[in-house]
Formats: structure tokens, C-alpha cells, sequence
């Protein structure tokens, strides 16, 4: 992330514009904003946060016009400015948008404004909007793809002193998912437990890293393609151990059929993986995943697999046959299917 390099150097804007669908990342900048740009001792005099669904923007502009007491900074951080949007505004205030678009214009030096703006995308017709993103130092903070997800994550262990390893990041997000809340969690427990050696391999992601409902089910699904059965139900008995209900375990497997079958048809239709990702409304990992198993699967095997699919699920509901074990035949279908036809 650019924007966190000049942060970390204490090369500031006077404003930020931070906008996005993940929050996690937006929270992470604001982070390290504070981190940066205050001591301890200033944070009670110098720190003030607006909630725009509360308090009008003029209100907050008063306060990044006020110098500061003690210290040569303050930090005004605005949240939900949804006049930035083409949403029909549900605020309970009324804001003068005037004050800020004349605020922009002429900044406080000794103030740092942060807008922060949960939201896929912004209004770009509006003034206010134009003008926010041009005076403003921007990040859109939406999904990051593969390869940025991968900086993000070596950019992380970097920061956590150690490196990991190209093919233990890959097998990271594949066991761990990507919920970058998660990730982070889990990547920053690697890297204690990897200090020593200051380098995560492999073995220490499969010794360590917690596994996703989502991820298991990929490798289930795997396991009963490659021919490695035994493995698949080793899976799926340890997700009846972890308290995993039969009825979701099941419910994933078909997310994750229908996923196979989308990016298939999508591939077929000239979809790249990034155009795939944004029209299903799923990670691009994800879609990448899904799109390598896809090549293990003909046509005519996921069609009959989403019919088993649905019986099972039909038998889950209506049948008053155990469930671990609707779950169990449709493995051992799964299995006969791909003999069959592979």
C-alpha cells in the first residue's frame, strides 16, 4: 500500500480519502494514522472522531480549524460521509457541505482530515466528490486480487521481521482463505512462532494455520477428485468432530460445485478471472481456486453432480435418514461418478 509507506515515513497529507468495501483495510490505515501521528500524551487533546450519521460535517470542520492543544498535530477522522454517494440520504442531520468543499480548498497545516467512506463506490458527479479526490491522498480499500493480496502478506511478515516462503504463501491462502481479519491473525502467529529461524516454510503453515469451513470443503472436494478418498473423509469426519452440522457442511460443498460451474461457463463466455470475480461477487482467489479445479470436471459430470446435490439436500430435509450419512453417500456417489466418467 503506497499510501501506509509515506505514513510510516511521517510524510503526510493534509487530507485522506479511504473508500471501500474492506474494513479491515481502512482500519489498518486509520491504525497506523494514529500510531503515526500522535504520542500517547496528545491522543486526549489532539483526536477526534465523527460519526456523519450523528453530527453535521461542519461541526467536525470547526474542530480541524481549531489548532491544537499541546503537540503540532491533530488527527480529525470523519466516518459515514454518505452525501459522497448517490444513496438517497437517510441522516438524521443536515450538512453543510459548503463548509467542507471550502475546508478542502484551504486546509489547516497543522491538522490531518480523514474521511473514511465504507462504501463500494463513491458519487464521481457530485463536486463535493471531485474535490475530495483531488485534494485528498486516496486508497480504495476494496478486494484485493491475487497478486495484491500476496504483497500484503509479504509486506506483513516483512513487517513481522520474517519472510515466507512462495509456495507457503500459497498454500496459506489456500488452507486459511481470504478474510484479510483472519489472515492477518493467523499470519502474525506464524511469524512468532517462525522468529527463530525468521522464515515461514510450508510445514509450518500446515502445522499451525486454522483452517476455514470453506477451505476444508476445497480440500475435501480435492481429495475426492485426485483419487484420495480415504483423505476426503478424514476431512469430513473432522468437521463432525469440530461440531459441524452436517446440513452446512453439505450446503458448502454445493457453494463450491456451483462455483466450479460458473467460472467453467464464465471461462467458456471469454471471462477473465478478475471479470469473474466481480461479477459473482466473490474473491479473486477464490474464483482462481475454483477455476483450476473446473479443468478436473466435464460438463456432463457437474451436472450430475449438482442433481446429486440436490437429493441429498432434498434427503437432508425431508428423509429421516441420518444426516452425517446423506453427507457420507454423496461422497461415496462423488467418488463412483468420477470413476465412471473420468
Amino acid at each position: 500500500m503506497p499510501i501506509w509507506k509515506d505514513i510510516e515515513k511521517k510524510q503526510f497529507s493534509p487530507i485522506y480519502l479511504l473508500y471501500g468495501t474492506e474494513a479491515f483495510l481502512i482500519n489498518e490505515t486509520k491504525q497506523k494514522l494514529i500510531q503515526s501521528v500522535l504520542t500517547e500524551e496528545e491522543m486526549d487533546f489532539n483526536f477526534s472522531v465523527y460519526d456523519l450519521e450523528e453530527m453535521p460535517v461542519e461541526t467536525a470542520i470547526e474542530e480541524a480549524e481549531t489548532f491544537p492543544f499541546m503537540g503540532e498535530k491533530k488527527l480529525v477522522i470523519l466516518h459515514n460521509p454518505v452525501f459522497l454517494t448517490a444513496e438517497r440520504s437517510k441522516d438524521k442531520v443536515d450538512h453543510n457541505v459548503k463548509k467542507l468543499e471550502e475546508y478542502l480548498a484551504n486546509p489547516a497545516p497543522y491538522t490531518i482530515l480523514v474521511v473514511a467512506a465504507p462504501y463500494e463506490k463513491l458519487d464521481e458527479r457530485k463536486k463535493i466528490t471531485k474535490l475530495l479526490k483531488k485534494s485528498a491522498a486516496v486508497m480504495e480499500a476494496n478486494k484485493l486480487n491475487d497478486k495484491d493480496l500476496k504483497i500484503w502478506l509479504r509486506g506483513r511478515a516483512a513487517a513481522n521481521q520474517v519472510q515466507i516462503d512462495e509456495e507457503a504463501l500459497d498454500h496459506f491462502l489456500v488452507i486459511a482463505g481470504t478474510d484479510l481479519m483472519m489472515l492477518a491473525s493467523e499470519l502474525d502467529k506464524l511469524s512468532l512462532y517462525a522468529q527463530d529461524e525468521q522464515r515461514i516454510t510450508v510445514e509450518v503453515v500446515d502445522k499451525l494455520t486454522a483452517r476455514s469451513l470453506e477451505q476444508d470443503i476445497f480440500a475435501l472436494v480435492d481429495r475426492v477428485v485426485t483419487g484420495k478418498v480415504e483423505e476426503a473423509f478424514r476431512i469430513y469426519y473432522d468437521l463432525l468432530k469440530l461440531n459441524e452440522e452436517p446440513i452446512k457442511i453439505l450446503a458448502v460443498i454445493a457453494n463450491q460445485f456451483r462455483l466450479i460451474y460458473q467460472t467453467k461457463e464464465l471461462a467458456r463466455k471469454g471471462y477473465g478471472q478478475q471479470q469473474m470475480a466481480s461479477f459473482l461477487k466473490v474473491h479473486p482467489f477464490r474464483v482462481k481456486l475454483a477455476a483450476g479445479q473446473s479443468r478436473n470436471f466435464s460438463d456432463e459430470q457437474l451436472a450430475a453432480i449438482i442433481m446429486l446435490l440436490a437429493d441429498s439436500d432434498l434427503q437432508m430435509k425431508t428423509s429421516g435418514m441420518a444426516k452425517p450419512l446423506i453427507v457420507e453417500m454423496f461422497l461415496f456417489k462423488l467418488q463412483s461418478l468420477m470413476k465412471k466418467t473420468g
